[in-house]
């Protein structure tokens, strides 16, 4: 059985959100013929083959820029779907990230199968169909369900707890990279997206290893060019908790929490954040929370690895300084 996985690279190789995928794609493949491929969008050089390697990923198929720049959902979803088709792929496996969910969305709707969002795990049946634990209502709730299709197409909760960690795995050879060009028509590019570096190289908050969150203690929407400056000396993304965008300091697509994104960073640094519930859920899954607050009773603080009670106006300048004198 080949199970095809959509792979978003980061600065470190492999997001974190996809390794996920992955790992849930590889528990899939090995039910079968243990063929597990991943596809990718971007230049050949930068496919981080080793990792993926080390994934237990047997080929990669990589579309590279000089035919598909950018981001184009439904020219990424027609890719999986001629791939899928030619490969005979029985699953097409994804992260639930912003870009992952889309896209699987598109390939939902071309190939007229249904997608299962947000799966915790997924087992074959033996029968055609597939035994699924998947989140919803933002993961208060757990659901059992069928999915029957073939092929299988499914997103992978960005903090799910799915299979072996890759580095557990025997070492593998470094997979072959094959080059996929695919059928694509203007329809397919009729919307499409061009990153630049100045936003942030296409990192997004669902992926990012380290994310530097601002609540209400911030101040206001010019109180978050100091937590710009520390997220950029981290190689991080900014996130806000709702009231931020429910003030319109900063835009509703970097909101952390059960009506915004849900993240898995390394690193969490939360400055000015109460912690309530709803934020909460959205961060839980960090692998370290630093707090920064002024009030030492704030529900975040017993959340956190790590508290700083002080105001942050003063003490996220000098964690900056304190980083740009180490170079």
């Amino acid at each position: 059985m080949t199970v095809l996985c959509l792979v978003e690279p980061d600065a470190a190789g492999v997001a974190g959100a996809s390794q996920r995928a992955l790992a849930l794609a590889r528990g899939l493949a090995a039910h079968g013929t243990g063929q597990l491929a991943a596809v990718v969008f971007g230049a050949v050089d930068q496919v981080p083959v080793a990792t993926l390697g080390g994934a237990g990923v047997t080929d990669v198929h990589a579309v590279p820029p000089d035919y598909l720049d950018g981001y184009a959902p439904r020219a990424w979803a027609t890719a999986l779907a001629e791939l899928a088709d030619r490969t005979g792929a029985a699953a097409v496996v994804a992260a639930a990230t912003d870009r992952g969910s889309e896209v699987m969305a598109w390939l939902g709707a071309i190939t007229g199968k249904p997608v299962a969002a947000n799966c915790l795990s997924a087992q074959p049946t033996g029968d055609g169909t597939y035994q699924l634990v998947r989140q919803r209502w933002a993961g208060l709730l757990l659901e059992d369900a069928i999915l029957e299709a073939s092929p299988a197409l499914l997103t992978v909760a960005t903090d799910a707890d799915v299979g072996e960690p890759a580095a557990a795995l025997p070492p593998a050879a470094e997979p072959p990279v094959h080059l996929l060009r695919p059928g694509l028509t203007e329809a397919d590019l009729v919307v499409r997206a061009t990153e630049t570096a100045d936003q942030g190289g296409g990192v997004s908050l669902a992926t990012a290893r380290v994310v530097v969150g601002g609540g209400r203690g911030v101040g206001g929407p010019d109180g978050f060019a100091p937590l710009e400056e520390l997220a950029g000396l981290l190689g991080g993304v900014v996130g806000v908790s709702r009231v931020v965008t429910s003030q319109g300091w900063r835009p509703h697509t970097q909101q952390v929490g059960q009506t915004g994104t849900k993240i898995t960073p390394e690193l969490y640094v939360a400055c000015g954040i109460s912690g309530a519930i709803q934020h909460m859920a959205g961060c839980a899954s960090a692998k370290h929370i630093v707090a920064v607050n002024t009030d030492p009773a704030a529900p975040i603080m017993s959340r956190a690895d790590y508290a700083v009670i002080g105001d942050l106006a003063e003490i996220i300048p000098a964690l900056v300084a304190a980083l740009k004198e180490r170079g």
